[in-house]
């Protein structure tokens, strides 16, 4: 083989890049989770030392992020004076006022992957997959995620994508939300429609434990939460007793999708509606290659979403089922009306309106 040694250059400076950048996105989530950002925003150009008492900080530790964070071109330094600042461009993109923009939020994830590689690594060689349980802030993370993406959309965008269904909440309905995570979703919906009844499953008791947490302390009598595995739920679901079904970010993680989708056909009474969140994407890889964050979804699906659904003894689907695939098992689940909407201000979901 002959080597363009140009083009061999070119890709060198590429993984130097990523590594710097891959840096970056560890300080990032640092940043984010010391509140940071937030701190700099309030405040004029400053010492590090002002910077960290601001924040409540160690000193020494701040001045050696803002090391990362002026050699990364994020924050600025003026260097007579020996004050940092964090530009009004930038914190548009890294403070936690500017949600839904907030990009520090998502950083958060590759630290989260980090701590499990060598589980990956393992996996690569021995098969099978990493459970739950390894992740132990994967939660609170999707539930910022989800803060900034579905909850911030959840009433003016995207319940409107199902026409007539807000007013059905309103007078009251049954609603079943699988996968649930933390249920910052189902809090939400309790609160605005409290004629109606919302039912949340989700795989981890931790999980579980944050919604029944939080809809106690908001005084919810119409919300419950059950810790569930619905490897079966074609088996297990109940028969048309629910006007609405959602999953949000969810099926793909599933041990067994396609039993889910059954279950969810079998529990969803005739005239219902079935709300999906998940990754937008083609189900070829080739068809990806535009997309803004594909390297990051496949990594997501490597080592979150695609490893805990082999850890059940599952199918592994992962995040990037895509739309193709997505259809293809919801008529095999029954259905026969699939809408697929997005949204102009989501570039990284899709959300399908499916019906009998």
């Amino acid at each position: 083989m002959t080597m363009d040694d140009r083009k061999a250059e070119a890709f060198a400076n590429r993984l130097i890049g990523a590594l710097n950048e891959g840096a970056l996105c560890l300080m990032t989530s640092v940043g984010h989770r010391t509140g940071l950002f937030d701190t700099m925003a309030e405040l004029p150009p400053s010492t590090s030392d002002e910077i960290a008492a601001k924040g409540g900080l160690n000193e020494r530790y701040v001045r050696e992020w803002l090391g990362a964070m002026t050699t990364s071109r994020v924050v600025d330094y003026d260097e007579p004076t020996g004050r940092y600042s964090l530009p009004a461009e930038h914190a548009a993109f890294l403070t936690r006022k500017a949600t839904p923009n907030n990009v520090a939020t998502f950083t958060q994830y590759i630290a989260q992957l980090a701590s499990v590689e060598d589980d990956i690594v393992e996996c690569f060689q021995r098969g099978g997959g990493v459970p739950y349980s390894r992740y132990p802030r994967f939660h609170a993370v999707m539930a910022e995620d989800s803060g900034q993406t579905v909850l911030a959309s959840l009433f003016d965008h995207i319940l409107p994508l199902a026409p007539g269904l807000a007013d059905k909440l309103e007078q009251g309905v049954r609603v079943l939300d699988l996968g649930c995570g933390a249920g910052m979703a189902l809090n939400l919906m309790a609160r605005r429609f409290p004629k109606s009844t919302f039912i949340g499953y989700d795989l981890s008791d931790e999980a579980v434990g944050l919604g029944t947490q939080e809809a106690k302390a908001s005084k919810l009598t119409n919300l419950e939460f059950c810790a569930k595995d619905l490897s079966h739920f074609d088996q297990d679901a109940p028969a048309e007793q629910f006007d609405l079904i959602t999953t949000f970010d969810a099926v793909h993680d599933q041990a067994k999708p396609l039993a889910v989708l059954r279950g969810i056909f079998k529990a969803l009474k005739h005239d219902g509606t079935y709300l999906m969140q998940d990754i937008y994407a083609s189900s070829h890889v080739h068809k990806n290659l535009d997309h803004p964050l594909a390297p990051f979804l496949y990594t997501i699906s490597c080592m979150h979403c695609m490893t805990v659904s082999l850890a059940q003894g599952g199918e592994g689907l992962g995040a990037m089922w895509g739309e193709e695939t997505t259809r293809e098992l919801l008529k095999e689940a029954g259905f026969t009306r699939v809408a697929m909407h997005r949204l102009a201000h989501d570039f990284q979901n899709a959300y399908y309106v499916v019906r009998k």
